[in-house]
């Protein structure tokens, strides 16, 4: 929130104490605490009176530096607090007569011991930012709330990302922010996913560890600061070293946590009965007789809220009028291959059996007179589930456990953002911080109960700090419309700039029934997303409901998803192994790169594939291109970079290019995206230059290794050999090559290929053209 009128003065009503210096400073061997007075100690006489700030400075890892500040100890509440890692580092800590500062890694700390308040933050001799006057300081405005703030410098050209899902422009400059979770679309501020992170172009992040409100001005009050400010006595945040954009957010990971690897099985297409259509058993098998005549490999079913009766949400019960049979029902489905999702929410409506139930049992959450705190949003007499109580979690969980036994796979947790303030925790935690927080102990209770049973996958709505842990998340309800796919794919990108290491978005759109045009253009975006949902609010999304050639759209893309899972399953077991997002905003990865800093309407598909979605009705799509000689995997069109390109698509189509350099693994399948990835693997090789090498790492089906590859250019000799896996027929395509020689060379669409048996351990092209 903004205190400020102008640069000098305050907005009605704010009275305003800064720290002034770091007037006294004691140390240890892990940390530092300084008192800093809110006005100059020039006598003793100034030490009475007025606030005194306590500002304590450590590391929990190497490269991180966390500032506490407390102003009214005894007013700070115990829970909840964000998990975060803290691994004691070794640190180095000075203390002289004009300075105190602590060092952690690359990454420094000094503080200015007398007026005025200063204290910089630095690595490798660089200022990365500093909170200098008028920047940390207590608040009270004219109703008394007590708030606490700080601001960091922005440098000139200094670029911000992050704060979680913003489904505005990809740079938060000029922006305000407040994290505070709502069910509000993806068309104004707010956000089902708020983060309070934030990642600079100048080499660092910020992470303000405060699970409740956090209120962002980012060069919007004062243009060349962040500020951040919380309502309460205590103000902690983290400063992470990268330098890279990609380092930071691994550091930040390592700190808060990393996603776990989703089930092959889910890269798939997953079909939905969309949310308020008429559906009963013989809807969902004409759909899936549907896709199936159409060879549209369809991998999960997911039924939406009306497998309930109606009122009565969530009792977990399906409706007998629809569904007299549901073991019956799930057992058929199963027969032909599917997985099986269902929605739930946290939320308990008054005409559900559980409601009695969970009252009596002190799961529901209360008022402070002791009843259970009820409203009539989304269902009638709705209560909350108290996940802060083991007890509650755990009668939740167990309801779970019964539509498993029963052949559910995977759950859709919806909601998780209407939370109230005015209620009582079994735990005592503060209500205020807890609504942010209440999605994370939901999501949890959900993944933790799916993962007893082997990997686990959720298609998550609301998130905070540690929902990345929980994936799949999606985006929210979005219109049908070509600024909706867009401002989706906004939200996606600023949230894998959070950490967040998978996402999807609903196909089509949500709202409203898009015209096939698209439609036909959102399959193509949402087939080359991590992952991959038709769903809608009032109509179906099988696509012989738009016209013919969606079902051939739709049939391509899913088959290419397929194909590409060998790469597309290895970015994602990188993504839960460093905590960097299968989908990646350009510049994340051409972070020199100044051109890429405000684009947001393509990105990268983890390291070697640009996608820049169709989001126009002639087809007609811009897009930049980085240096180098990219090729596209369409149609083997060399592009060459750095430049804008405007083109023409049409529906089967839209610029999809392979990075230069790179090696993609390709499957030998296209029926399913879960198979032996390394049996018949293709390595693709684009652009390979003399002197270069690559290691490429075939994922198996639970994300360990199935094969290990290392591929190889000297002159005119490209050479593949297998240094890891099981025997299994694999090949070597050499991408715009036309003329090579091997005893078993074929000439294929985009280049030569070079076929090896199971017991083939290396293959090697010689190039007679220009590679």
């Amino acid at each position: 929130m903004k205190f400020k009128d102008g640069y000098w003065r305050m907005r009605p009503g704010v009275r305003a104490s800064y720290a002034a210096a770091a007037h006294d400073v004691t140390a240890d061997a892990a940390s530092l605490r300084v008192l800093a007075p809110t006005r100059p100690i020039t006598r003793r006489g100034n030490t009475i009176d007025g606030p005194v700030l306590r500002v304590d400075v450590s590391s929990p890892m190497p490269d991180v530096i966390r500032v506490r500040t407390v102003h009214f100890a005894g007013s700070v509440p115990d829970s909840p607090v964000f998990e975060v890692r803290d691994e004691a580092p070794g640190v180095e800590i000075s203390v002289d007569a004009g300075h105190a500062g602590l060092t952690s890694g690359a990454l420094s700390v000094r503080l200015r011991r007398d007026a005025p308040w200063e204290m910089t933050f630095s690595a490798g001799g660089r200022e990365l930012t500093r909170s200098d006057g008028r920047s940390l300081g207590v608040m009270e405005d004219r109703d008394d709330r007590h708030f606490l703030v700080e601001q960091l410098r922005l440098g000139a050209g200094e670029l911000v990302y992050g704060l979680g899902e913003r489904f505005g422009p990809l740079v938060r400059n000029g922006q305000t922010v407040d994290i505070w979770n709502d069910d509000g679309g993806t068309t104004s501020e707010l956000a089902y996913k708020n983060i309070p992170f934030y990642l600079t172009n100048r080499g660092y992040g910020v992470f303000v560890n405060h699970p409740g409100r956090v209120s962002f001005e980012v060069g919007s009050e004062t243009v060349s600061r962040v500020q951040f400010s919380v309502e309460g006595h205590d103000l902690e945040y983290l400063v992470i070293h990268g330098p890279t954009p990609a380092d930071i957010l691994r550091r930040y990971t390592a700190l808060t946590g990393r996603p776990a690897l989703p089930p092959a099985w889910s890269f798939g297409l997953w079909l939905s009965t969309s949310f308020t259509t008429d559906y009963d058993e013989a809807t969902v098998a004409s759909f899936v007789d549907g896709m199936a005549e159409r060879d549209i490999p369809l991998s999960v079913f997911h039924f939406d809220c009306f497998w309930m009766r109606q009122f009565r949400w969530c009792d977990f019960e399906w409706d007998p009028e629809v569904f007299p049979d549901p073991e019956g029902m799930l057992r058929r489905l199963k027969e032909r291959g599917l997985r099986v999702c269902v929605w739930l929410n946290p939320y308990i409506g008054q005409a559900s059996a559980l409601f009695e139930e969970g009252r009596r049992l002190g799961h529901l959450l209360r008022r402070p007179d002791g009843t259970v705190w009820q409203d009539d949003h989304w269902q009638a007499g709705r209560a909350l589930v108290d996940f802060t109580s083991p007890a509650a979690r755990e009668w939740y969980a167990g309801k779970l456990r019964g539509l498993m036994d029963m052949g559910v796979d995977a759950f859709k947790t919806d909601f998780g953002e209407r939370i109230p303030t005015d209620v009582v925790y079994a735990d005592g935690a503060d209500p205020e911080r807890m609504h942010n927080y209440y999605t994370l102990l939901y999501n949890r209770t959900v993944h933790d109960v799916l993962a007893e049973r082997g990997q686990a996958v959720l298609f998550a709505r609301s998130a905070t700090v540690g929902g990345q842990r929980l994936p799949v998340h999606w985006g929210g309800d979005c219109e049908s419309t070509y600024e909706a796919m867009a401002e989706s794919l906004r939200g996606g990108l600023s949230l894998g700039l959070a950490g967040f290491g998978f996402w999807s978005h609903d196909i089509g759109g949500f709202e409203g029934m898009p015209d096939p045009a698209v439609f036909k253009r959102w399959v193509a975006f949402g087939l080359l997303s991590s992952h991959s949902r038709l769903h809608g609010s009032g109509s179906y999304r099988v696509p012989w409901l738009f016209d013919e050639e969606s079902v051939d759209v739709l049939r391509a893309f899913t088959k290419l998803k397929a194909r590409l899972m060998p790469y597309l399953y290895g970015v994602a077991a990188r993504a839960a192994a460093e905590g960097l997002p299968v989908m990646r905003a350009m510049q994340l990865e051409f972070p020199g790169d100044r051109a890429c800093d405000h684009l947001d309407a393509q990105y990268m598909l983890g390291p070697d594939l640009l996608v820049a979605p169709v989001l126009s009705g002639e087809g007609e799509v811009s897009y930049y291109v980085p240096a180098g000689e990219w090729t596209r995997l369409l149609d083997g069109e060399v592009v060459t970079g750095p430049a804008w390109r405007t083109e023409r698509h049409g529906f089967d189509s839209l610029p999809l290019l392979v990075r230069p350099g790179a090696v993609l693994p390709v499957g030998a399948r296209e029926d399913r995206p879960d198979y032996d990835f390394a049996d018949g693997v293709t390595l693709q090789v684009y652009r390979l230059a003399d002197g270069e090498a690559r290691t490429v790492t075939v994922p198996t089906v639970d994300g360990g290794i199935g094969a290990v590859f290392a591929v190889s250019r000297a002159g005119d000799r490209v050479r593949a050999r297998r240094v890891e896996g099981a025997p299994a027929p694999w090949s070597l395509l050499l991408a715009g090559v036309r003329e090579a020689r091997h005893a078993r060379l074929e000439s294929v669409p985009g280049g030569v290929r070079a076929a090896a048996g199971p017991d083939t351990e290396e293959i090697e092209i010689i190039l007679e053209g220009a590679a």
